[in-house]
């Protein structure tokens, strides 16, 4: 059994942390009763970087001390992970959840493991029930640790942000918390240890334990079930090669065989054109924005909204900048979701260097919005849009 022989390497790996501590004989033989092969475990394994909240879980340690202290639905849970040489928070982090570890009240069923690698890494992802990931949004860029549990049969319990965004279906694992888009962190913080243990009381220790024969946690089974239809296809290798080459690779080598050819005449038109664009942008400004809803307070779905911008290029040509609205949920002066929309040139003679920009935003949402106008230069080799770090805003 995987979790069996994931506990017995854990086991090890205490016997020798604590024998390297000079720990006493009677200390050594507790080991043998740390963790439980029948029991529900929980995994937390990963860099342990300060916004991944890594002691989230303890700062309701009364609530901690009922799920692991009852004798009829228990929950363990294993650590491990390092944090950066020179993050002191994170290393502060690793410290008060292996203190925590220590603790009598907890000493059964919260262990960390040290010196983590990929080695203890496989072995958790394989042993494991559930994996929890708990960062604070949106700073998760992917956290690929909780894809490489679905193919061994576990679940995910994660914050929707980073990968679990797209691969969370609500039959596949659980999502913890609402985003709170007001508030300080220490408030997400309440709000997420709030939903985290909910979830693990009402649904997510109570599915585990039922078992309608006595033998076999059906509905939990079902739920890997899926866990495995859903994301083993569709987050892995092959896929994240096949991403990098179509977004990345290719287009490299295609902007680099464009560039190089006829002894790298279109690097050389492209670097004069990045030099005349620096010297001209100081020029561009945005005289005016006009709107057909002036004054409205809010929009609703499928209201539309034409912008018209007047903006002075000067020497620039019209069709080396793109000028586009950029909109957003707003009723505090701040945009939320943001998104552009492209105003196209109606002027094209221009005006003593003005031309008139525009376009129209069709609202998906009701509420309340605001928008911005601003310019960016455009080139057919550019990388991407701010390669030249140039924009111009409404004022």
């Amino acid at each position: 059994m995987l979790k069996a022989r994931l506990i017995d390497f854990i086991r090890d790996r205490l016997r020798q942390q604590r024998i390297r501590l000079g720990e006493s004989p009677q200390q050594l033989r507790q080991i043998n009763s740390v963790l439980n092969p029948d029991i529900l475990t929980i995994g937390f394994a990963r860099r342990f970087a300060t916004y991944k909240r890594g002691t989230l879980l303890f700062s309701q340690k009364e609530r901690l001390l009922r799920l692991v202290q009852n004798t009829e639905r228990p929950v363990q849970f294993i650590f491990a992970g390092k944090s950066h040489p020179k993050d002191e928070p994170g290393k502060r982090f690793i410290q008060e959840v292996y203190n925590k570890s220590r603790e009598p009240s907890l000493e059964h069923a919260v262990v960390f493991i040290e010196d983590y690698d990929t080695y203890i890494g496989r072995r958790l992802y394989q042993g494991v029930d559930l994996w929890l990931n708990n960062p604070l949004r949106p700073l998760e860029a992917s956290g690929t640790s909780g894809m490489k549990l679905p193919p061994n049969g576990g679940l995910n319990l994660s914050v929707l942000d980073g990968w679990w965004c797209e691969g969370y279906n609500s039959k596949n694992g659980w999502a913890i918390g609402p985003e709170i888009t007001e508030g300080s962190p220490d408030f997400q913080n309440e709000v997420d240890a709030e939903s985290l243990f909910n979830l693990l009381e009402n649904q997510i220790i109570p599915l585990y334990y039922a078992k309608p024969d006595g033998r076999i946690p059906i509905a939990w089974i079902q739920l890997m079930r899926e866990s495995m239809r859903s994301v083993t296809p569709v987050f892995n290798t092959h896929r994240m090669v096949k991403e990098y080459n179509e977004r990345l690779y290719e287009p490299a080598a295609q902007g680099f065989k464009a560039l190089s050819s006829k002894n790298c005449k279109a690097a050389v038109e492209l670097a004069k054109w990045k030099h005349a664009t620096r010297v001209d942008w100081p020029h561009i400004w945005i005289e005016s924005v006009e709107t057909s809803q002036a004054g409205r307070a809010s929009m609703y779905v499928g209201d539309k909204l034409e912008i018209v911008a007047r903006v002075f290029l000067g020497p620039v040509d019209p069709t080396h900048v793109r000028v586009q609205a950029y909109v957003g949920e707003s009723d505090d002066g701040t945009l939320r979701n943001p998104y552009t929309v492209e105003l196209t040139n109606v002027e094209k003679g221009g005006e003593n260097g003005f031309y008139r920009f525009s376009g129209m935003i069709l609202t998906s949402e009701s509420g309340s919005y605001g928008f911005s106008v601003r310019v960016i230069p455009t080139h057919p080799n550019l990388v991407q849009d701010h390669e030249l770090r140039l924009i111009t805003w409404a004022k």
